[in-house]
C-alpha cells in the first residue's frame, strides 16, 4: 500500500478525522469514487464531442478493409 500525504485547511482536516475519513477503507473508497467519476466525465465527453461532429457511417465492406489492415499490421509486427 501506499502512503499519502495531503495538505488540507484546518478545520476541513478536523471534519474529515471525526468523519473517520483518513481510516485505510473509507480513503480507498473516496478515492476510487472519484477515479470512477472522472473516467464517467471523460465518457461523457467523448460522446458529446461525437454527437457534435459523428463519424460518417461506415459500409460492411469498409469495417472489413480496416479490420484487414489491422490484422496484416500486427502480423508484420509479429514477423509472420
Amino acid at each position: 500500500m501506499a502512503t499519502v500525504h495531503l495538505i488540507l485547511p484546518d478545520d476541513l482536516a478536523e471534519s474529515a478525522t471525526r468523519l473517520g475519513l483518513f481510516q485505510p477503507a473509507a480513503s480507498e473508497a473516496m478515492v476510487r469514487d472519484a477515479i470512477r467519476r472522472q473516467a464517467g466525465a471523460e465518457l461523457r465527453a467523448i460522446r458529446e464531442r461525437l454527437q457534435a461532429d459523428p463519424l460518417p457511417p461506415m459500409s460492411e465492406a469498409e469495417i472489413q478493409e480496416e479490420i484487414d489492415a489491422v490484422r496484416a499490421e500486427k502480423r508484420r509486427a509479429a514477423g509472420r
